[in-house]
């Protein structure tokens, strides 16, 4: 059996049409999907509520902060007051 050059050829051909043929095809069924189905955004979620748990846990961390605060600069912890704590 003798293999020439034009035979690979021809079967290189083949299969790149093939590879697009296949490519073509799925590019206009995901396009017919995108009409047919398309994409709505879950609502969003309800914001949550603080839990007895957590006011007691940033209750301490608040004191914590005052108590370390005022070690710091020297002075009592009634002289502070922390109105606003935020995360990053």
């Amino acid at each position: 059996m003798e293999v020439s050059i034009s035979a690979a050829v021809n079967v290189s051909v083949l299969a790149m049409a093939v590879i697009f043929a296949v490519l073509v095809i799925l590019i206009f069924t995901i396009q017919l999907l995108v009409k047919l189905m398309p994409y709505k955004a879950p609502p969003p979620a309800p914001p949550r509520r603080k839990t007895a748990a957590s006011a007691s846990s940033e209750d301490d961390h608040v004191a914590a902060i005052t108590a370390t605060l005022a070690m710091h600069m020297g002075k009592s912890p009634s002289d502070f007051r922390i109105v606003n704590i935020s995360q990053r």
